[in-house]
C-alpha cells in the first residue's frame, strides 16, 4: 500500500516498474537515539531526493493532432516552461498529447530520451464526457462529482495507480514531464493526493511532488 497525502491509502498495480525494498529487522528505539532504519530509507541517515512530475493538458487540438496554434503555444511553454534535464518523457498515448512532448523534448534538448507511453492515464470510462458536459464547461471535479460521484471516484483511483508508476520509474531526484489531458489529470491528483485542483487550460499544468511515499501538489513552476 502506498501513502498519500490526506491519509488515504491507494493500493498500487506496478506495470512499468517493480520497486520493492528487503525486509529488515527493526527494534524500539532508544532515548535519545535514532530509530532504525526502515526499508528503503537511505543508509547515509539523508533524506531522499524527492521526485518530481510536470504534469500538462496538451495545448489546443483538432481532433487528436494540435492546431497552428496549439504548436506555437507549445514553443512557447518549451521557451519559458521547462525545467529540464528530464529522466522521462510520458505521453498518454493520444497523438496531440506525443505531439506536444515531441515539441517539447526538443527544446530541452533531449531528443534522444524515448517518450513512453502510459495508457493508464486516459480515462478508461468513455461516458465521463457526459458528466463533465452536465456539470458545466470549465467545470472543476467537484462540479462532476454532484452530477456523477461514483464515475469521479473510480476514475480518480483508476488514474492514482497509474500516476506512481511514473513517478516509480525514475530516479532520485529525477523528474518526469508528462502530457495528458483533462478531467484526467485532475482526476488523477485528486485520487493520488486527495487535492482538488483547478480544471486545467489547454497547455497547463501542475507539479506533482513525490517525497518518501508521500504526494504533494504545487503549482508549475515552483520546483
Amino acid at each position: 500500500m502506498r501513502r498519500v497525502a490526506g491519509s488515504r491509502e491507494v493500493g498500487l498495480h506496478v506495470g512499468l516498474v517493480s520497486l520493492t525494498s528487503p525486509d529488515c529487522e527493526t527494534s524500539p528505539p532508544k532515548p535519545g537515539g535514532r530509530q532504525p532504519f526502515a526499508p528503503g530509507e537511505d543508509q547515509t541517515g539523508q533524506d531522499p531526493p524527492m521526485r518530481y512530475v510536470e504534469l500538462r493538458r496538451h495545448t489546443d487540438n483538432d481532433g487528436d493532432r494540435l492546431t497552428q496554434q496549439g504548436v506555437a503555444d507549445a514553443e512557447a511553454i518549451g521557451r519559458s516552461g521547462l525545467h529540464p534535464p528530464y529522466a522521462a518523457f510520458v505521453s498518454t498515448g493520444a497523438a496531440r498529447a506525443t505531439e506536444m512532448l515531441e515539441i517539447l523534448r526538443h527544446a530541452a534538448g533531449q531528443d534522444g530520451v524515448p517518450i513512453t507511453s502510459a495508457t493508464g492515464l486516459r480515462s478508461s470510462v468513455e461516458d465521463r464526457r457526459a458528466a463533465a458536459t452536465a456539470a458545466g464547461k470549465g467545470a472543476d471535479l467537484e462540479a462532476m462529482r454532484a452530477v456523477d460521484p461514483d464515475l469521479v471516484e473510480k476514475e480518480s483511483l483508476v488514474l492514482a495507480w497509474a500516476l506512481p508508476q511514473v513517478v516509480e520509474g525514475l530516479p532520485e531526484g529525477g523528474r518526469a514531464l508528462v502530457i495528458g489531458h483533462s478531467p484526467t489529470n485532475e482526476a488523477a491528483v485528486l485520487g493520488l493526493a486527495a487535492a482538488v485542483v483547478p480544471p486545467l487550460e489547454k497547455g497547463e499544468g501542475v507539479l506533482v511532488v513525490e517525497d518518501r511515499g508521500d504526494y504533494r501538489v504545487e503549482p508549475l513552476g515552483s520546483g
